[in-house]
């Protein structure tokens, strides 16, 4: 659950410095749900919000996968994840995909938080986490492992937007020098 719900809760898309390349949302389609359909490892995420902060600290691992539902539009979701040394397992949360507007809502109980996905490579799930004045984004992949140029690419999303080394949280359990870093290809 926190994964998806990490990725929904966030902040509209922040301007970008002159410098810095906007964020472009992916027009949705039916291939862009389709794109979407089967299991995600979270990698990285940056917030401002301070609730999730903490939560993005805790968070050792997040995988979740989406299938199709009953309706169209609408994705089942499974979610594992770790928090400091606890483990959670969801089935129950649903994510809507809005194609007027390419935004995706995941709903789970009485939470509801949308974000906007950001146009990248394929095996990537760039999330634009839209929530009032917090600023947010965060990076899943396909498999555990993302190269040095997809890593570069998102952590210049996270610069244009303000972010520092101290606002990225790493859920892979990779070391580096002590510190927690994604697996690189």
């Amino acid at each position: 659950m926190l994964p998806v719900l990490v990725f929904l809760l966030g902040l509209p898309l922040a301007l970008a410095s002159p410098t810095c390349a906007p964020l472009i949302p992916v027009t949705f389609d039916n291939a862009t749900i389709a794109r979407l359909l089967g299991p995600w490892i979270y990698i990285v995420g940056a917030s401002k919000y301070p609730p999730y902060m903490e939560e993005l600290r805790g968070l050792k691992y997040g995988a979740f996968s989406f299938s199709p539902s009953s309706h169209e539009d609408e994705l089942n979701v499974i979610e594992v994840t770790r928090l400091n040394e606890t483990c959670l397992q969801r089935s129950t949360s649903k994510v809507l995909a809005f194609r007027h507007n390419s935004t995706l809502a995941h709903v789970d109980d009485q939470v509801f938080a949308t974000a906007k996905l950001i146009q990248s490579d394929e095996d990537l799930l760039i999330l634009n986490h839209l929530n009032d004045d917090f600023p947010s984004l965060s990076l899943s992949a396909r498999t555990p492992n993302v190269s040095k140029e997809q890593l570069e690419e998102f952590r210049s999303h996270l610069h244009c937007m303000g972010f520092t080394e101290e606002d990225i949280f790493f859920t892979s359990e990779t070391k580096d020098e002590g510190d927690v870093k994604p697996q690189l290809k």
